[in-house]
């Protein structure tokens, strides 16, 4: 029992110094703004609907690279994003015109 109030006390005491050495410094005033976040949020849905125009290739691929224009302003990563989505959205819509089709075929 010894043991385990010793080993507790050594952790304590270590905690409590190692909390007390560090160095405060106070923390910089950030503000939010939505205005920016609305303006890349419109550059992103941009960039979505531009990448989702884009024609396959003809191995069903589509290329990442030329960007387009409305993606131009984006980083690398959220050009990544925008393109992922962008395909997604391509497909989606690929499968409704499908649905439709078959529908129409179905009717006649």
């Amino acid at each position: 029992m010894r043991t385990r109030t010793a080993a507790a006390s050594i952790f304590l005491a270590a905690t409590l110094t190692a909390c007390s050495t560090g160095t405060s410094s106070p923390e910089p005033a950030t503000t939010t703004s939505t205005a920016p976040k609305a303006d890349q949020a419109t550059t992103v849905q941009a960039c979505v609907d531009a990448v989702a125009e884009l024609p396959a290739g003809p191995d069903g691929s589509v290329p990442s690279d030329p960007v387009p224009a409305e993606c131009a302003d984006l980083s690398d990563s959220e050009y990544l994003d925008a393109y992922m989505d962008g395909i997604s959205q391509a497909n989606r819509e690929g499968v409704a015109d499908l649905e439709q089709q078959i529908e129409d075929a179905a009717e006649q």
